[in-house]
């Protein structure tokens, strides 16, 4: 479990800089420089994410249950995994689920982190998804008040269109059946669907 916690300190600790100070990531990038800044940003994930990975993958060879979920949760978690992939690539396709979501990877990371804590109910699940929708919670209303107080960046405007919700619909819908019918059995051992 230790590695798991680590992991997670890591990889969500990187990712919270501008929650906890909104002018943080850019004074550390100012005094860093801004490729060191970023191959830092990048090395600190990945050693987050792989410790994530690895400490979840021990952490399941003894659970520690915490709660038994209904049955039927599991259908309720396949329902709110339903737009998941398509949020996000939405994130990355502007128009008008980009748009209506306002910030479609956070919303994304909610949605599957709930998902998973419906359907699981180990020591690890709470700790790995509990951790991620803690996070995006927190993430969603420092965005909001980062905006408020002008220190917000934002990217460049990409050209938006009906044809990157087309492409966000049907690519996050296939993503989905191929995620759920093959790939997480595949990366994980465990069938959603039975």
């Amino acid at each position: 479990m230790l590695w798991l916690v680590v992991g997670l300190v890591l990889f969500l600790g990187v990712h919270s800089v501008s929650i906890v100070s909104p002018q943080g990531r850019d004074a550390l990038a100012r005094r860093l420089g801004e490729g060191a800044w970023k191959g830092l940003y990048t090395l600190v994930s990945f050693a987050g994410l792989a410790l994530i990975v690895w400490g979840y993958g021990l952490a399941r060879e003894a659970p520690v249950l915490l709660y038994t979920p209904p049955a039927g949760f599991r259908h309720l978690a396949a329902l709110l995994l339903l737009p998941v992939f398509v949020l996000l690539l939405a994130a990355y396709l502007p128009g008008r689920i980009q748009r209506a979501a306002k910030h479609p990877m956070l919303l994304s990371v909610k949605l599957w982190a709930l998902a998973h804590l419906l359907a699981n109910g180990t020591l690890a699940d709470v700790l790995l998804f509990g951790g991620f929708l803690a996070w995006a919670v927190a993430d969603r209303i420092s965005v909001k008040r980062r905006a408020a107080a002008g220190l917000q960046r934002s990217a460049p405007a990409l050209p938006g269109g009906a044809a990157n919700d087309a492409i966000a619909l049907v690519g996050g819908l296939a993503l989905y059946a191929v995620f759920v019918f093959w790939a997480h059995a595949w990366l994980f051992g465990v069938r959603p669907m039975g």
